[in-house]
């Protein structure tokens, strides 16, 4: 794996088989949320979302679209800062598969500012929301589909997009591989974890992004634990 480091690996990840499922996929979902937690996974969502709020002039209510969702359990993180910061925030999950839409619904059941919504980025409505996330989402497409996802993302936002995705680096490989195969037997969590980081980016692979999407000013923030925070604000858009 370690010479598919350079550039991003093609593999199809396991949990991109809509065809299979199940109580499988579930765990991994539940298993999924404990690397979320080790390896800082909300820090990054929730930079470029007070990015842009701070962008934005501090609006009082906010909503929220987060697509490719999984659990969503990241969005914790955000309720949180609402909460801090005097925010109405309510956000809406979507997910593709019917397994992450139930692990969602189960994680946020006592949860009125969170819904779920079974969808494809595709369908969804311009302008619907303030700010559409993508968490580890946008690195299960190829280079050449990543323009149309972006820009999917960013006719549905009012604000802007906030995109959370790995830093494709040998030692954040090793650091998944080892973690998932300590936590998990789940086959999806020790075949997609340490694949999720060699399918990830690096600084080449942004600008690449931002040429084909014909934007000046996308705003790219390393952030730990080898992460990039990609803001991009609507009002910007020409």
């Amino acid at each position: 794996m370690f010479k598919g480091i350079k550039q991003r690996a093609v593999q199809h990840e396991l949990m991109d088989d809509f065809s299979s499922g199940g109580s499988e996929l579930r765990q991994a979902l539940q298993h999924l949320r404990m690397l979320n937690r080790i390896f800082g996974a909300a820090g990054p969502t929730l930079f470029g979302l007070n990015h842009l709020w701070l962008q934005a002039g501090k609006p009082k209510t906010l909503t929220i679209l987060d697509v490719g969702s999984g659990s969503g359990d990241v969005n914790r993180r955000l309720l949180r800062w609402a909460d801090k910061h005097g925010v109405a925030l309510t956000i809406t999950l979507v997910d593709i598969t019917e397994e992450a839409c139930a692990e969602a619904r189960e994680l946020f059941r006592s949860e009125p500012r969170v819904s779920v919504m079974r969808s494809s980025l595709f369908q969804l409505p311009e302008n619907g929301v303030d700010i559409t996330t993508g968490t580890q989402f946008v690195h299960h497409f190829t280079n050449n589909e990543l323009p149309q996802v972006v820009g999917c993302m960013l006719k549905a936002s009012r604000i802007g997009v906030v995109i959370n995705d790995i830093h494709r680096h040998w030692l954040a490989w090793g650091a998944v591989w080892v973690t998932a195969h300590i936590i998990s037997r789940n086959r999806y969590i020790r075949n997609d974890g340490p694949l999720s980081v060699a399918k990830g980016f690096r600084a080449g692979d942004w600008k690449a992004l931002r040429k084909s999407l014909g934007i000046s000013d996308m705003f790219v923030s390393w952030r730990p634990l080898f992460r990039y925070a990609v803001v991009i604000a609507k009002r910007e858009q020409t």
